[in-house]
């Protein structure tokens, strides 16, 4: 056994390269997680017990050459079987239950660091990982498996000196849906699955106040659906931009639309790295909002729950554009217009919360690690802005140019280049190739 890996993030992609690192004889393995429990992040870790997992857990598995894996966990477990959209907290104890077992066949190989890291530098050797509680782990390699970062909140919204218990610009933070009374009002800014989560958590703890969720287009995820599984594509269809969207809505009149995007899955990733920088920021600027709700959906029970909300009026989906907000003694004042109308509606609320999704411009990171390591070119923006930058292997590209061997990166800041890499089927993929590609370098 030889070599030495840091690994900087304790969520399912640091805990998953973790484990398959001592399971291919990496010598030693450092896994920096600021909270000292690995396997929850930030997907799993700020979750309720009534939130669910969006895939069922027939597409669960840690590991690819397992996809079964986690049904069997589940169903072992009296959970479920397959079809079975379980609770993120028992997913949670799944990734922490394969570390366990990893750890336990590989006694003394582990190092659980409690810090957070504040730079990576590369050595003569590898890498060095400057930790902020002071001291340096010294590797072969180290790899960003960060997660997404938090949410960036519109600038109107920063800059308008709202009290913090109006205003949280990070949904997770303690206290977001709590200290509400039952005729207070609360606007949602995003429409997608963190305003869902958001939004059924306060009426899991009893909010019965109007919640508005306004949003750019206004789009809410779509549900699940029983039926058959869907016939992948054997072969890559056409990449020119237009043709395949023609392609793809011929098939959703035909077989239905989620069947049309569940079969272009196996290609997705080789689709947007076929296509030219152009086309990606096309897709980006007019499309992405459409897939986002299409690709990523919601559990049935749970779209239930969120369109009950709707019927009843107590749940407002609005298209539109914040255009002032103000602080109140009453609460925040609100300003919106809605899309395609002149006329500029108003509202008081008691709170705001900011669910527009994961920052993904390094420059703007709110994340010191990020921001420290753009600024010394160890790392830099993908072309489309949206994550880092990183080869087909997964390297880091620095400011030079140049992918290193000795640093890597997984998970959602990878998407400039991958695109579907947000989801634990990708995820795992990602992570196994990556502990191949370090085993045998090391």
């Amino acid at each position: 056994m030889t070599g030495q890996v840091a690994i900087i993030g304790g969520g399912f992609s640091g805990t998953m390269l973790a484990v398959q690192l001592l399971r291919r004889g990496i010598g030693r393995v450092s896994l920096i997680e600021p909270s000292g429990k690995p396997g929850r992040g930030l997907a799993y870790g700020a979750a309720h017990p009534t939130h669910l997992l969006n895939v069922r857990a027939g597409g669960m598995s840690a590991y690819p050459d397992d996809p079964g894996h986690f049904a069997r966990w589940l169903e072992w477990r009296g959970g479920g079987d397959a079809a079975a959209f379980a609770p993120r907290l028992v997913y949670a104890e799944y990734v922490q239950e394969q570390l366990r077992e990893a750890v336990a066949n590989a006694p003394g190989r582990l190092e659980l660091i409690e810090d957070e890291a504040s730079d990576v530098a590369a050595t003569a050797a590898g890498a060095a990982v400057g930790l902020a509680g002071g001291g340096r782990i010294e590797a072969d390699a180290a790899v960003l498996a960060i997660g997404n970062s938090p949410p960036k909140p519109p600038r109107m919204l920063a800059e308008a000196g709202l009290p913090p218990e109006r205003f949280f610009a990070d949904p997770w933070l303690p206290g977001a849906t709590d200290r509400l009374a039952s005729d207070d009002a609360v606007l949602v800014i995003g429409t997608g699955l963190t305003m869902v989560d958001v939004v059924l958590l306060l009426e899991q703890r009893g909010f019965a106040g109007p919640i508005l969720a306004l949003s750019r287009r206004g789009l809410l995820p779509r549900s699940h659906a029983a039926g058959p599984q869907p016939q992948p594509r054997s072969e890559l269809p056409t990449t020119v931009a237009s043709a395949l969207l023609r392609e793809v809505r011929e098939q959703g009149e035909a077989a239905g639309w989620r069947q049309a995007v569940d079969a272009l899955r196996p290609v997705t990733q080789d689709l947007w790295q076929a296509a030219t920088p152009d086309v990606r920021g096309r897709f980006l600027r007019h499309l992405r909002p459409w897939w986002d709700v299409h690709r990523h959906r919601i559990a049935p029970e749970i779209h239930a729950r969120l369109q009950g909300m709707i019927e009843s009026g107590q749940l407002r989906v609005a298209a539109g554009k914040l255009v002032s907000a103000d602080s109140r003694p009453d609460g925040a004042g609100v300003s919106w217009r809605p899309r395609g109308a002149n006329e500029v509606e108003h509202l008081t609320v008691a709170r705001i919360i900011n669910c527009t999704g994961p920052e993904a411009d390094m420059h703007g990171s709110s994340d010191p690690l990020l921001r420290t390591l753009v600024g010394s070119g160890a790392i830099r923006p993908d072309p489309l802005g949206i994550g880092i930058d990183v080869d087909n292997e997964s390297r880091v590209v620095g400011a030079d140019g140049r992918a290193r061997n000795s640093l890597f990166a997984l998970g959602p800041i990878t998407r400039g280049t991958f695109w579907e890499i947000v989801a634990v089927p990708d995820i795992r993929t990602q992570v196994a190739g990556v502990a191949a590609r370090l085993s045998e370098l090391h």
